[in-house]
This record gives structure tokens, sequence and C-alpha cells, in this order.
């Protein structure tokens, strides 16, 4: 009898120690005063149609991507304070400042002057993470002023102005720099590593390359380059393309001028990331990284089915990488989300009789839109990964417009404060998430 007692005793002991820990992360989250890590992907262009037809392509219908795995998820309305479909750079400023802005705004609000964010101040997150001492990195496949990081550093009264937008951003303060666009680094007929003479953009004679070495920033421009970099290194700029490190045209144009999607020197978005967490992992503080895969939205822009999955599959990478890091590191958050849905992509499945593996596919659908195959209109159907039974299945990519779309946007989150992450959020809730885990401030609905 008293053999069963303890027992039963060390069963309700087991029970309550089991019932504490599971409800661990709900007290930590709503402990304010905890700060940790943000890293930010932001996969642009891609709803959850975009992830299914990479996923498909990828790990097949019965696999998972690493974005498939983070522990939480929130539908994500993405609507601006003049229009229902979100812009690159509205979208942005809205992430970068928790607050909803014009569609044309680029950190200014309509009478010309800083948006002031929904912490009080007329800084973006990361200008107030870099006043606080923080660490800080930008990350983006595409050129540096691209408004899905630029917008957290730089503020203008156009996106257009990539010069300007370029000389804040190397101006700002942040740690570590990485992406495309020297020719706006570069004066005109100053020739770069990648930028010709006759390349190079800059009306003010800066040389920004020069003015970023006097800021005891280390420049880089390749991915060996950046590989080799010492973890106790300081401050990096990446330069890793005159232009955008991948090649935003259909695939015919591709085809015809002989071009890669990406860049062959260029890092891609997962090593920046894996490197920027070792340089600041070293800096004993936490930090927000931003990080912009921008191929998935200009090559979705460009209905190049090939070119926006290979570039989502390249921020799953980053996502995986991110995740790794938090298995060693559980005060970071990870959080993803797009701004929009470019080119309204959707797959088309069908039988092997139907689309026959070896037979191109019609160029376009019933009601018109049009279809790509793998190398684009008109070309033999993609195939799948093998499913569980080890079987592939066809199919195609179907467009329906070139533009960016309201879209069915997931939001994700994984990691420290994930768990905040649920149901139903609007746009400004990224940055409310964000603001949350790195100065451990709860922000009220503004």
């Amino acid at each position: 009898m008293l053999r069963r007692l303890n027992q039963k005793v060390i069963g309700f002991l087991l029970l309550a120690v089991i019932s504490v820990l599971s409800y661990t992360p709900h007290i930590l989250a709503s402990n304010t005063s905890i700060q940790g890590n943000v890293i930010f992907i932001h996969p642009d262009g891609t709803s959850a149609a975009h992830w299914g037809a990479t996923r498909i392509l990828y790990t097949g219908p019965d696999g998972r991507l690493n974005w498939d795995q983070m522990s939480n998820l929130a539908v994500y309305l993405g609507h601006m304070k003049n229009q229902l479909s979100g812009t690159s750079n509205g979208g942005a400023v809205t992430h970068a400042t928790g607050v909803k802005v014009n569609a044309d705004s680029f950190g200014l609000d309509e009478n010309g002057k800083p948006v002031v964010a929904l912490s009080g101040k007329p800084q973006t997150i990361m200008e107030e993470a870099i006043k606080a001492g923080k660490g800080t990195a930008i990350i983006n496949s595409g050129m540096i002023h691209e408004p899905g990081t630029g917008a957290f550093l730089a503020k203008s009264p156009s996106r257009r102005n990539f010069a300007d937008i370029t000389k804040q951003i190397v101006e700002s303060g942040a740690d570590v720099i990485l992406g495309g666009g020297e020719m706006w680094y570069l004066p005109k007929g100053v020739a770069g590593r990648h930028s010709t003479a006759s390349q190079s953009q800059r009306t003010d004679g800066l040389n920004l390359v020069e003015i970023a070495k006097k800021k005891g920033y280390t420049v880089v421009y390749t991915r060996d380059e950046l590989l080799k970099l010492p973890t106790n290194t300081k401050k990096v700029l990446g330069i890793f393309a005159a232009d955008d490190t991948y090649n935003d045209e259909t695939e015919e144009n591709l085809k015809k001028r002989n071009l890669p999607l990406y860049v062959a020197t260029a890092p891609t978005v997962g090593e920046q990331l894996d490197v920027t967490l070792k340089i600041l992992s070293q800096k004993g503080k936490n930090f927000l990284i931003v990080l912009e895969e921008e191929g998935s939205d200009n090559f979705g822009n460009y209905n190049n089915a090939i070119g926006c999955l290979t570039a989502l599959k390249r921020a799953d990478d980053a996502v995986g990488v991110a995740m790794k890091f938090i298995e060693k590191n559980p005060n970071t958050l990870l959080v993803t989300a797009a701004d929009s849905d470019a080119g309204g992509l959707e797959l088309v499945g069908a039988t092997e009789k139907d689309f026959p593996f070896n037979k191109p596919l019609p160029e376009k659908g019933k009601n018109g839109a049009p279809w790509d195959g793998k190398e684009g209109t008109g070309t033999l159907p993609f195939i799948s990964a093998p499913d569980k039974q080890g079987r592939r299945f066809p199919f195609a990519i179907s467009w329906s417009g070139f533009g960016d779309n309201a879209g069915g946007i997931i939001a994700k989150a994984h990691g420290f404060n994930a768990g905040l992450l649920k149901g139903t959020v609007d746009n400004t809730d990224i940055y409310r998430l964000m603001y949350r885990t790195l100065f451990g401030k709860e922000l009220g609905k503004n």
C-alpha cells in the first residue's frame, strides 16, 4: 500500500514538473523586461502559394521546408494607409516603424517629415537599436537601396533616390551591410570590382567605398572574401554585384543573353546570414538582423517561375541557418513575412497523362492565364521531388499578372517570443513583436 502511494506521489510530482516546463515559454514571453536577438527574414513577394510550389519542387508533396518547421504562424494583413495592396517601400516602412503609411512612403509621412514610430520616436527600430548600442545588420540579395532593408536605415521623398539612400545606409552606423549595387557607391567614371567606369552612377563625387573604409568597415566583394572574414571583424560592408546579385528577366531573355539566375561569385543570403551571426555573436550584446531575399519578388514580377522558386529556396536556406542558430541561442526570435504577392503565382497540378514529362506544356490555361514550365513558357513541365512512395509529379506555374498583389501572405515565427504570433496579424504587428523582443517592452495598439 505504501509502495503504491509513493508511486502516486512520484507520478504527481513528475506531472507538476512537466506542467511548469510546458508553461515556461509563456512565462518568459509575458516578462517584458527580458531582451533578446531578432532575425527578420523578408522573402519579398511570397504568398502561401509560392511556398507551396517551392516545397513541392525541392522536397516533394510529403516533404517540409525549413519554413514549414517554424513553430508559429499567422495570417498576415498587409494593407497600406491609402490602398489595399502593399508596396515594397510602404510595407518596409510599416515593418520598420509599426505605423501605417501611404504606399509611396520611404520613411517620410505625407508632410515630408520622418514617420514617428509606434515607440513614439522618429526612428525606425534599427535606428533606435543603433542608438542603444545593439548589434545591427542588413542583408539583401538586391541592390543595397532596396526598401525591404533600406527603409530600416534611410528616409527619402522617393524610393528612386538610389544614390542618397545608399549614402544614408553607409552613414547609418550599422555593423554589417551586405548586398549588391556597387554602381551607387561610386562616382561616374570610377570603375569598381563589379562596375565599369560607365556603370557607376553617383553625381556628387562621393566614393562611398572609401568613406566606409574610413568609418572602420572591412569591404568584401565575393563569397570567398566574405567567408574568409575573421569572426572578430568589427564592421563589414559587402558589395557583391554592380547591380542586383540576380538577373531579373524572363527565362527567354536570360537564355538569349546567356545569363545565369544569380551572379556566380556572390554569396547566398543564407551564407551572408551565417557570417553575420558569427560576427554579431562576438560582440556580447543582443542584435537585430533584417534580411531580404529580393529575387523572389523581382523574378515573380517578370513571371520567371524557376527564378522565383530558386530565390525562395535561397530564402528558406537562410531560415534554416537562423533556426540552427536558435538551437544554441534560445533568446533569439526569428520572424518572417512578405508585404505582397508578386505575380499571383499558382501551382497547376495534373496527371502525367495530362502533363507528359517529355512534352512541352500549353502556353496558357483555359482562362488565358500564362503558364510556365521549368524553362519558361511552352517548355517541359516542372517535376516534383519524390513523395513518400517515390513518385514524382508534373506541374505548371500559372501567373495572374506582373505586379504586387495583396495575396495570401503568412507570417511565421520561431524561437524566443514566437508564441506571441498567432491568429491574424496586421503588418504593424511585425514591428511590435520585434520591438518587444529586442527592447523588452510591449507597445500598445496605434
